[in-house]
């Protein structure tokens, strides 16, 4: 069990460090512009999926961990241990992220946010939104990687296709979390709670949902 722990808190501390820095970074030298960070973001989980799937299964997201829950793909006494480590390598990935590149808070606000996610417009707007994108994600993911007649080598890289295409749209509204992780560890790091909650609500909602379509309509042409 501890190896798909360290598999989980890992991978997801290299996708907060690099999502969430390349955000950063952009700020600081404006050199890798919104569609940049979205490929980061969708790069980065194509290399994880095929680095730890074989190990953890390769959530790096507690709604991706709580819809497998829902759907009996996953037993319940590892949610807690799950999701404790990936927000653990979330936060771990915020401070590093907070240490190397603090020098330019003072400038640069979205360093000093440490890429946490923010609406842009309402409250509504980025709950639909991140509920919407997080319910599509979780589609992919069940279609490609659980039904029994996905070609599953290819589900990295349709999951990975399906951030990146997702981060690049929604981005500028939401920030596309589609991961309560991804938004927690900046949002602890910083200080800056401030609709946090849309993150982790809606994400978790949105991949609940979409796990009961797959059961219901889907799973059973497996």
């Amino acid at each position: 069990m501890y190896k798909k722990l360290a598999a989980e808190s890992l991978g997801t501390f290299i996708l907060v460090f690099a999502g969430t820095g390349a955000i950063m970074i952009n700020d600081i030298a404006n050199a890798i512009g919104h569609v940049g960070i979205a490929m980061t973001f969708g790069f980065v989980i194509v290399a994880l999926i095929y680095s730890f799937a074989h190990v953890s299964g390769a959530h790096f997201n507690p709604a991706v961990t709580i819809a497998f829950w829902t759907m009996g793909e996953f037993h319940r006494k590892n949610v807690i241990p799950y999701i404790s480590a990936q927000v653990f390598g979330a936060i771990l990935a915020s401070i590093c992220l907070y240490f190397l590149l603090n020098e330019n808070f003072n400038s640069v606000s979205e360093v000093s946010y440490l890429g946490s996610t923010l609406p842009r417009g309402s409250e509504s707007q980025a709950f639909g939104f991140e509920f919407i994108l997080t319910f599509i994600l979780m589609i992919v993911i069940c279609s490609s990687a659980v039904h029994g007649k996905a070609t599953k080598d290819f589900a990295g890289l349709a999951i990975g296709l399906t951030v990146g295409l997702e981060s690049m749209f929604a981005g500028p509204i939401t920030g596309a979390s589609m991961n309560p992780a991804r938004s927690i560890g900046p949002a602890i790091v910083s200080g800056n709670f401030e609709h946090l909650w849309i993150y982790i609500l809606a994400t978790c909602l949105g991949a609940m949902a979409a796990s009961m379509v797959f059961l219901k309509i889907f799973k059973s042409e497996n």
